[in-house]
């Protein structure tokens, strides 16, 4: 039961815009992130709600991954890079696989490059604690006694809660 109040480490998205900001990718700071059941394409009912409600991304996998993320304490952020208006944009046809891919792939090279940058800096730059917390999400997250606690699946979870399970 980790808190999710706050997914996303400022700390590394501070790291990801100066990354960006080298690499001259244009990068807008902020917005709010809707997770949608995927892999269909969003009504326009569902658009205009969404729209309407103030979300500036619309995705299908950013929250479970923040989820897992924190789980295993580690700092998270997210580059999410548009590939489509969705079908609420009124300058824009409704959205095609072909289109999504084609801007995938030019996505993809921006992305490699905040990767090569960012990647070896993390441990070096990586403060203890995280302000974010997310260095010690699960201090206070389990509920089964450790009396009950099945050996085995302290076994199996080591990786990513060993630190807490072991105590």
């Amino acid at each position: 039961h980790v808190s999710m109040a706050h997914p996303v480490s400022p700390l590394l998205q501070d790291r990801i815009a100066a990354a960006a900001g080298r690499e001259e990718i244009k990068i807008v700071r902020g917005g709010t992130y809707v997770c949608i059941e995927g892999p269909q394409f969003s009504t326009l009912a569902e658009s205009m709600t969404y729209k309407q409600l103030g979300y500036s991304v619309i995705g299908m996998t950013n929250l479970p991954e923040a989820k897992l993320a924190r789980e295993a304490e580690i700092c998270y952020a997210t580059v999410a890079m548009v590939t489509d208006f969705d079908c609420w944009h009124p300058d824009h046809d409704h959205v095609q696989v072909a289109d999504i891919v084609r801007v995938l792939l030019e996505n993809a090279e921006k992305a490699k490059a905040l990767v090569a940058m960012i990647a070896p800096r993390l441990k070096a730059d990586r403060p203890a604690p995280c302000p974010a917390g997310c260095d010690h999400a699960l201090e206070h997250a389990l509920i089964t006694s450790p009396a009950v606690r099945s050996a085995e699946m302290v076994t199996r979870l080591d990786a990513v809660a060993g630190r807490v399970l072991k105590k």
